[in-house]
């Protein structure tokens, strides 16, 4: 796909992973509908990002909220190209905690944040796309999802945000193979420890460690690394139905 004048929606656009994804595409050409459930970041990062980008509050598992980004990125740019599914929460909390059993409704808001909200994007973005006259090699679209190492490796007091992000794995194949004769292409990237917000409020002595733990490059991850990995499948017609560890050999432990 030809990334100029495509136009992109990117969840959890407003900051880490979604915003780097975002800065990669228009810096290579597109436009980007910004889609993130905090509004005062969102609305300031896509001043930040200028007339190519657009903001639209959603929660990514609210059907009406997610259809009104959509249309709004088709109504205003003319047509959705592509999407990035960066949106998501990480809990931490073991199966039998010191306070007794895992809380369900955190393990539910997990799966119906990560997992409902990836798919739910996915099914509408799908809709749209499928209008789309394709390009010269038949493409209508792309889609591509964030995972985790953690649904190959996931740690004691994963059990929900592993379980979430294998979701998102076991998605992927089904989605491209049913999609295919649609000209849309499905990949997930799987990041490893990368340096986001998420992280930012840990001591710098314990940043460093995490990053020491990565076989190499012995650091975080780079946000930029992930948009640029994020602006490579866009533009690689022939990646589709994989997911695509971006970790540096990293094999996360069991804690």
């Amino acid at each position: 796909m030809q990334i100029p004048e495509s136009t992109f929606l990117v969840t959890g656009g407003a900051s880490g992973l979604g915003r780097a994804a975002a800065e990669a595409l228009i810096a290579a050409g597109a436009r980007v509908v910004l889609v993130d459930i905090n509004a005062e970041t969102g609305v300031a990062t896509a001043a930040t990002l200028g007339d190519a980008a657009l903001f639209a509050q959603a929660d990514v598992a609210d059907e009406a909220q997610v259809q009104a980004a959509i249309t709004l990125a088709v109504t205003h740019f003319g047509r959705l190209d592509g999407i990035v599914n960066a949106a998501g929460i990480a809990p931490a909390a073991k199966v039998l905690g010191k306070n007794g059993p895992h809380a369900l409704d955190l393990f539910e808001r997990t799966l119906r944040i990560n997992l409902l909200g990836t798919f739910n994007v996915m099914r509408l973005a799908i809709a749209a796309m499928a209008q789309n006259t394709p390009r010269e090699s038949g493409e209508r679209g792309v889609i591509v999802n964030t995972a985790s190492i953690a649904a190959y490796d996931g740690q004691i007091g994963q059990p929900a945000y592993a379980a979430s992000k294998a979701g998102i794995v076991g998605l992927t194949l089904p989605v491209a193979r049913e999609c295919a004769g649609l000209g849309i292409r499905c990949v997930t990237i799987a990041p490893g420890i990368m340096d986001t917000p998420l992280l930012a409020g840990l001591p710098e002595a314990a940043r460093v460690s995490l990053g020491q733990q990565v076989p190499f490059p012995s650091r975080l991850g780079r946000p930029s690394e992930f948009g640029a990995l994020v602006r490579h499948i866009v533009e690689n017609e022939l990646l589709n139905g994989e997911t695509i560890r971006l970790d540096g050999a990293l094999r996360m432990a069991p804690r």
